[in-house]
C-alpha cells in the first residue's frame, strides 16, 4: 500500500468526500550516492547552524521567511496548517470543463484519491460516475506544502486522480522562442504526414516506449561489477555542413520506420510518399521587337 501523502476530504458543493492522497506513479530509475573518490566512502550533506557553527538536529530546524539579514520570521507547521482557507484541508471543487479545453502543459504529477472509510465509499462514488457520465473533469483548488494549488480531478478506472496543475501566470508565453517565417510545400507536408502514420501506434506498450537510459545504466554497472569492458555507444554520423533536403530526409526517415518494423513498402499499411512534383514549365513569352518608324525629315 502506497504511504498516504495528504488526509483530507473533497469538497463538491454540500456534499463532502473524506479521502487519503498517494501517489499515482513509481520511480524505477537507477539513482546514485555521492561517494569520496578516494576510497569510495559515503559523502553526506549535514545541517550546520551558521551562527553557532554546529551541525543541528532535525528537530532543531523550522522555516523562516527573511525579510533582511537581521530579521527573520519564524513560520511553523502549525501556522500553515491554521491558515484561514478552506482549500488547507479540503480539495475543494471550483468548476468543471470539458477535457480537450485543458492545456497539457498546466498538468502535473498525478496522484490518486482513496476513499477513507465506509462513510466516503457513496459520495465517493457519486463523484467519480458524474464525472464519468458528464465526459468532463473537475478543477479544484487544495493548499499542499506551504502553497496554494490548483488541480485536476478525472476518472481513470474505478478511481479519483488528482493531477497538481500550474497557475495561468506560471506558463510563459513561448511566441520569444519561434523560429523565423519559414514556407513549406505541400509535398513537404504530405512527407511527414506519411512518416507520422508509418509511426503510428496503438497504445504506449511498444517497444519503443521503454527507459532504455535505465537498461544502459544498468548494463553499465553490471559490466562494472564483473570488471569487463561496457558496451560502446555507436559513433554519431559526420555532419555535412550543408542544408537538409527535406523531402530526402523523409524519405530516408519513411524507409527506417518500416525497416524497424519488419515491414515492406507492398506490405505497410501506410500511404506512399508523394513524389516530387515537376515544376511546370512557363512557356517564354515571345516579345515582338517593336520597331519605331523614323518620319522622313522635311527638307528646309
Amino acid at each position: 500500500m502506497p504511504r498516504t501523502i495528504w488526509s483530507g476530504a473533497i469538497s463538491f458543493g454540500l456534499v463532502t468526500v473524506p479521502i487519503h492522497v498517494v501517489s499515482a506513479t513509481e520511480d524505477h530509475s537507477i539513482h546514485f550516492h555521492r561517494v569520496h573518490l578516494e576510497d569510495m566512502a559515503r559523502v553526506r550533506t549535514r545541517k550546520v547552524c551558521e551562527l553557532e557553527d554546529r551541525e543541528v538536529d532535525t528537530s532543531e530546524i523550522g522555516k523562516g521567511y527573511e525579510i533582511s539579514r537581521d530579521n527573520v520570521i519564524p513560520i511553523s507547521d502549525e501556522d500553515l496548517r491554521d491558515l484561514p482557507l478552506p482549500t488547507a484541508k479540503a480539495i475543494e471543487i471550483a468548476g468543471f470543463l470539458p477535457w480537450e479545453s485543458i492545456d497539457p502543459i498546466r498538468i502535473g504529477d498525478g496522484y490518486y484519491l482513496a476513499p477513507d472509510g465506509q462513510v466516503a465509499a457513496k459520495p465517493y462514488k457519486l463523484l467519480r460516475q458524474a464525472l464519468e457520465r458528464s465526459s468532463r473533469v473537475a478543477v479544484a483548488r487544495y493548499a499542499w506544502s506551504g502553497r496554494e494549488r490548483l488541480g485536476l480531478l478525472r476518472v481513470r478506472g474505478e478511481a479519483i486522480v488528482l493531477h497538481a496543475m500550474r497557475w495561468p501566470d506560471e506558463i510563459r508565453d513561448p511566441s520569444t522562442l519561434l523560429p523565423p517565417p519559414v514556407e513549406l510545400t505541400d509535398e513537404e507536408i504530405d512527407g511527414a504526414l506519411a512518416l507520422m502514420d508509418t509511426m503510428t501506434r496503438d497504445d504506449l506498450d511498444a517497444p519503443e516506449f521503454r527507459d532504455t537510459y535505465t537498461e544502459a545504466v544498468a548494463e553499465l554497472i553490471e559490466a562494472k561489477r564483473e570488471h569487463r569492458e561496457p558496451p560502446t555507444a555507436p559513433a554519431p554520423a559526420a555532419e555535412s555542413g550543408q542544408l537538409v533536403d527535406l523531402m530526402a530526409a523523409l524519405q530516408q526517415s519513411v524507409s527506417k520506420a518500416k525497416e524497424s518494423r519488419g515491414e515492406h513498402a507492398d506490405h505497410a499499411d501506410v500511404h506512399e510518399m508523394p513524389k516530387k512534383r515537376a515544376a511546370k514549365k512557363t512557356p517564354a513569352k515571345k516579345t515582338a521587337a517593336k520597331k519605331t518608324a523614323r518620319k522622313p525629315r522635311k527638307s528646309a
